[in-house]
């Protein structure tokens, strides 16, 4: 049986490629430094879409949040930094992202998070909040979309808010859906690639 040799230049680009990422950027005023791995979303920095749903969202210091489908947890962990009264729930499907959204809140000394592994709402249990966002995925059925936000609506608090950024192809659709589970829809920015909505429940 011969054996496989990989020259030592490819080991050592892979080897480089099993390295984190690791980068520092300022969102929302908190800056932290995020370590990432291939594999990931947006893993050498931060997408625009989780870019413009930071900048139109309304949270405040108290605010028990929760980031449905966190990846390596800029969105989360920028919540759990700017609610410290609150908690801060970070969920993402893929156990590698909630490896790295673990490191991120430990190298950043952020403690006020609760992180683990969940589809979609299936382990966030009981739990109630004031604030939920999601960076939602483009290339998933709308049927997955309807049961987000189903299960958002029964785990918001009275005042609670639902932010989403998607693609803005996606916008109608957002707008309907919204109207249709929660009774009222917001469009609060719309750009060429990305659009930020918003949908309340009464106080």
């Amino acid at each position: 049986m011969n054996r496989i040799i990989i020259p030592e230049n490819t080991v050592t680009y892979l080897n480089n490629l099993r390295r984190d990422i690791v980068f520092r950027e300022t969102l929302r005023g908190q800056t932290l430094t995020y370590h990432t791995t291939w594999g990931l979303f947006s893993p050498k920095g931060i997408d625009e879409g989780s870019r413009l749903l930071l900048d139109h969202l309304e949270v405040r210091e108290s605010d028990d949040t929760l980031d449905l489908g966190c990846g390596y947890g800029p969105l989360g962990l920028t919540l759990a930094r700017l609610a410290p009264l609150g908690t801060s729930v970070l969920v993402d499907k893929d156990f590698v992202a909630i490896d790295y959204s673990r490191k991120n809140a430990a190298v950043n000394g952020i403690t006020n998070t609760e992180i683990f592994l969940s589809n979609g709402f299936d382990q966030v249990g009981e739990r109630r909040f004031d604030l939920i966002i999601s960076n939602l995925p483009a290339k998933t059925g709308k049927e997955l979309y309807y049961l987000y936000f189903y299960d958002a609506l029964v785990r918001m608090n009275p005042g609670a808010r639902f932010y989403v950024v998607t693609i803005s192809g996606l916008r109608k659709f957002i707008q309907k859906a919204f109207i249709e589970v929660f009774g009222n829809y917001k469009k609060l920015k719309q750009g060429a690639t990305y659009t930020v909505a918003m949908a309340s429940v009464p106080d």
